[in-house]
Parts: structure tokens; C-alpha cells; sequence
């Protein structure tokens, strides 16, 4: 009996994980492209109305507002109704914003394109959902690696800034935005008749609010929401602002520069899921040290402008590498500490924290460009400057658990 006790239980495979995985990934995808949608076509929105570099940067940073908020609500509804059917029902209601913004850009109505960006925030809260979904779907042990390619649906962004440029100078403007808006109702019908909620998930029915409130009072929501807020919110304000910076200091047109972003995304994309499978063999705060250490060597690297192609190419994929890492380091220390009823509400609140991260760097980028000299010196500085505070603060974490655990 005793040995029977201890042994190490079985970690349980669930039938249809990989395919509930791969169809949360393909609906996180298209709505994280939706969500950047405004962003790779932001030089052409200034050029047609004529916007300065603050006016771009919050044209540009607006839907990263309710992509960013709305994550709270829509963490704990996923609690509360499951994946499937909030993965359907805010993939749908993303194609609405979509033609939106192709009306507000017909109209060169700059007024317009802010109201209805706000509104395309709604696309960017889908992070929220998928990380109780797969959670539910997957053991402990596996639950980096499975969190970190759910993640990776982030290279929707990757997909917005090369292939949306490429549509509009290909199909047409409207005609791009009409081709998204159809994509989402498609992958919203494939969702709602393929996906299953796991068996293991059972809807969590308290009111909404204390279950907010509850998550809130945890330690690890606030800590994992700063660091997310690093180390995400730095993959979003790069990906966002990027074709702008590069059209500036490197004097790249729309579609090379959506190129180039693009290239950056994928290379963070690509490190997420390898960031949550180091993080289940060596500790998600070994990951995050390493990340937050490297985007603070690299943020400096950058601000010295390094030369295209091959140098500044390399510099812009290492810091990718370096975010993409610590993004997947972030949500397996969530899955790894967060009660497991609790899952989605603290998802929200450190998802959020991670795209509110990615919406100021963009006005900051814009506030603190330097005309005279055509350099973004101050705003690298601070970044710089954020991440060796947050190494700072992920040793602490480190020291303190293990003195927990040797007590």
C-alpha cells in the first residue's frame, strides 16, 4: 500500500489534446492578425492624412487598449462558458471592427480609424482564452511546452505585417480587409463544429467579479503580470511600431519594412514555444533571467543603430529571440502557481498586464523621437533600463522560492 502511494502517478494523456491545441492555435492566429491589422499600414495612414509621429504612434497603439483590458473580463468568462465557445463567438465578432477600419481608412478619417481600432481590441483578447482552454487539455509537466505553442498563434502578427501590406498593394485596400473579415467567420464555423472543451474543465459559475477579485489578491497575479508586461508587452511594441521605426531610421517603404517586422515576429514566435519546453526542464526563472538579460544588452545594441542589412537584422531577430522566450517562461511559472479554478481569471489580468505593456512603449517611441539627430536613443534607454529592473525582480522571485522551499 505504501509503495503504491508514492509512486509518481501517470501524467494523463487526454484524447483529441493536439487537435483541441492546433484548432486554438489556428483561432488565435487569425485574430491576433486581425489585432494588427492597423499597424503595418500605419505609414500609409500618416502619408494620407497627414499624422505626426505622436498621432501615428496612437493610431498604431489604440487597439492594443481593449486587446489588452478586455483580456481580464475574457479570462474569466472562459472559466465560467469553455473555450469553444468564446474562442467562436470573439473570433466572429472580430470580422465586424475589421470592415469597420476599412471605412474609417476610405474615409481618411483619422477620428473614425481611433473609434473603430478600439473596437479591433477586441481581437487581441483571445490570449486569454486559450491558456484555461489548453491548460485543461494538458498535465502539469506538459503544460509549458503546450501553453508556449498555443502562444505562438502571436506570429499572427508576424503574418499581419508581411502579408497585409502585400494584399493592399495586391488586391486592394477594402478587398484586403474584406478577405480578413471572411477568414474570421470561416475559422469562427470551424471552431464552434471541431473544438471540444476538455473533459477535465468544468465551468467555474461564481460571479464574475469576485472571481476577479480573488485572482487579484493572489501574489502570483501581480508578479507574473509585471514580468509579462516586460517581456510580452515588448514583443507587441515592436511588432506595432517597427514598420514605422524602420521606415524612419532605415528609410525602408511599407512593404519592406512589413517584411522585416515580419521576420521579427517569427523569430519570437519561434522561441515562445521553446521558451515554455526549457522552462519545464530547467525553471521558468532560469528562462525569464536569460531573456530579460539579453533584451537589456540588445535594447542598448540597438540604440547605436547598427548598419543594414545583416547587423541590424541580426540585432532586431536576437531581441525577438530574447522577448519570444521569456513570453513562454511567464505562462508556464502561470500554470506552474496559479490555483487551477483560478486559471482564467489570472490569465486575464497577466495577459493584460502584457498588452497594456506593449501600448505605451509606442508613445514613448513617439513622444521621445529625436528629429534632429533621427534617433530613438531615449525610448531603447528605457527599455533597457525596464528589463534589468525586471531581471532585478525575477532573481528576487528565485531566491525567495527556494528559501520557501528549503524552510
Amino acid at each position: 500500500m505504501t509503495t503504491a502511494a508514492s509512486a509518481p502517478a501517470t501524467p494523463q494523456i487526454l484524447p483529441g489534446r493536439t487537435k483541441n491545441l492546433w484548432l486554438a492555435l489556428l483561432a488565435f492566429t487569425i485574430t491576433f492578425w486581425a489585432w494588427n491589422l492597423i499597424a503595418p499600414l500605419g505609414v500609409q495612414y500618416a502619408a494620407n492624412m497627414g499624422l505626426d509621429a505622436t498621432q501615428t504612434s496612437i493610431l498604431i497603439a489604440t487597439p492594443v487598449i481593449v486587446g489588452s483590458v478586455g483580456r481580464i473580463v475574457t479570462g474569466a468568462l472562459t472559466d465560467r462558458f469553455g473555450g469553444r465557445l468564446m474562442f467562436t463567438v470573439l473570433t466572429a465578432a472580430t470580422a465586424i471592427p475589421v470592415v469597420l477600419v476599412a471605412i474609417a481608412g476610405l474615409a481618411n478619417s483619422y477620428a473614425l480609424l481611433i473609434a473603430f481600432g478600439f473596437l479591433l481590441g477586441i481581437a487581441g483578447t483571445t490570449f486569454a482564452i486559450g491558456i484555461p482552454f489548453v491548460n485543461a487539455w494538458y498535465d502539469a509537466s506538459k503544460r509549458g511546452f503546450a501553453t508556449g505553442l498555443f502562444g505562438a498563434g502571436m506570429g499572427g502578427t508576424a503574418l499581419s505585417a508581411f502579408f497585409t501590406p502585400v494584399l493592399v498593394a495586391t488586391i486592394g485596400y477594402l478587398a484586403t480587409h474584406l478577405v480578413m473579415a471572411g477568414a474570421l467567420l470561416v475559422v469562427a464555423a470551424i471552431v464552434w463544429f471541431a473544438m471540444e472543451d476538455s473533459p477535465a474543465w468544468s465551468p467555474n459559475t461564481d460571479p464574475v467579479v469576485p472571481k476577479l477579485a480573488a485572482a487579484s489578491k493572489l501574489a502570483v497575479t501581480w508578479q507574473m503580470a509585471f514580468l509579462y508586461a516586460v517581456t510580452f508587452g515588448g514583443f507587441v511594441a515592436f511588432s506595432t511600431y517597427l514598420p514605422t521605426y524602420l521606415n524612419t531610421i532605415y528609410d525602408y517603404d511599407l512593404t519592406n519594412a512589413g517584411a522585416r517586422t515580419a521576420g521579427f515576429a517569427i523569430a519570437a514566435v519561434v522561441a515562445r514555444p521553446i521558451g515554455g519546453l526549457l522552462s519545464d526542464r530547467m525553471g521558468p526563472a532560469t528562462v525569464l533571467m536569460i531573456s530579460l538579460g539579453g533584451a537589456a544588452v540588445m535594447a542598448v545594441v540597438l540604440a547605436f543603430q547598427p548598419p543594414p542589412e545583416l547587423a541590424a537584422g541580426a540585432s532586431f531577430v536576437a531581441m525577438a529571440a530574447f522577448l519570444g522566450l521569456g513570453t513562454g517562461a511567464v505562462f508556464t511559472w502561470v500554470a506552474q502557481r496559479a490555483p487551477a479554478e483560478r486559471v482564467g481569471a489570472v490569465t486575464g489580468i497577466v495577459g493584460a498586464a502584457g498588452g497594456l505593456g506593449g501600448y505605451f512603449p509606442p508613445l514613448v517611441m513617439g513622444a521621445t523621437y529625436n528629429a534632429a539627430e533621427n534617433n530613438y536613443t531615449v525610448g531603447l534607454s528605457l527599455l533597457c533600463l525596464t528589463a534589468v529592473v525586471a531581471l532585478a525582480f525575477t532573481v528576487f522571485l528565485q531566491v525567495r522560492h527556494r528559501a520557501d522551499a528549503a524552510s
